[in-house]
């Protein structure tokens, strides 16, 4: 399987959100190849389809001053949070007859991998979707670095996907109950290490651990149409 990868650098969740909507399309007309969306947000609270507004800890007017929108998603989970330096994966893959939770699986894996590459020690945590970094303190508790929620629609058509910490401004995760979960701790790659990787060191990573654990190509593509040039 050939897979394009469009590298999209910081762009709105809405115009990411139409993006993915239109290339599923097409994916199921035999019109267009599977994909991958790396990219940053823009600072952005999304509710998944069993988001809880009560897990918003900020007012209208916290909000406007730390720039953060609001949407509403069709990706599952609650509340989540994306913004510049977290790298962003939108895979719109047809899954066929791999199973929802082995996609997952994989996604975890590919992130898994990537962070190893860093001597980052990462891992899932039984009974949740996502990746946590385990620390050598057994007390304390696991910390999330990359989160994870998709959609997969009724053509088996993946949508949405990962957001990975690699140097986002952590003070917006005060702003929300992460994931409806009270007390999740959360860690960035930047965190972790002195000095941080950039954005595009760790992209180049996800990108030849996701051919890897996928089994598939990938192909460097341009989405000139949408006002943003992808890099190669």
């Amino acid at each position: 399987m050939i897979v394009k990868v469009y590298q999209l650098e910081l762009i709105e969740y809405q115009q990411a959100a139409e993006l993915q909507v239109r290339l599923a399309a097409e994916i199921a007309a035999g019109q267009q190849s599977p994909s991958l969306l790396l990219l940053e947000h823009p600072h952005v609270y999304t509710f998944g389809r069993q988001g809880n507004l009560g897990n918003l800890l900020w007012n209208e007017a916290q909000l406007a001053e730390r720039g953060v929108s609001i949407h509403h998603s069709d990706r599952g989970g609650d509340v989540t949070y994306h913004g510049p330096g977290q790298l962003v994966g939108y895979p719109i893959l047809p899954l066929g007859e791999t199973g929802t939770l082995e996609y997952l699986r994989k996604l975890e894996e590919t992130l898994i991998r990537t962070l190893a590459d860093y001597q980052i020690a990462a891992d899932r945590v039984e009974g949740q979707t996502g990746v946590w970094v385990l620390s050598s303190n057994r007390s304390a508790p696991p910390a999330k670095i990359a989160s994870i929620g998709v959609r997969v629609d009724a053509n088996r058509i993946t949508r949405h996907g990962f957001a990975l910490n690699v140097a986002p401004d952590m003070a917006y995760w005060h702003g929300i109950i992460a994931c409806g979960l009270e007390n999740q701790a959360k860690t960035s790659m930047a965190e972790l290490l002195d000095p941080a990787p950039a954005v595009g060191e760790v992209r180049v990573r996800v990108i030849e651990h996701f051919s890897a654990v996928f089994g598939c190509q990938m192909e460097p593509a341009q989405l000139k149409e949408m006002g943003h040039e992808s890099k190669h």
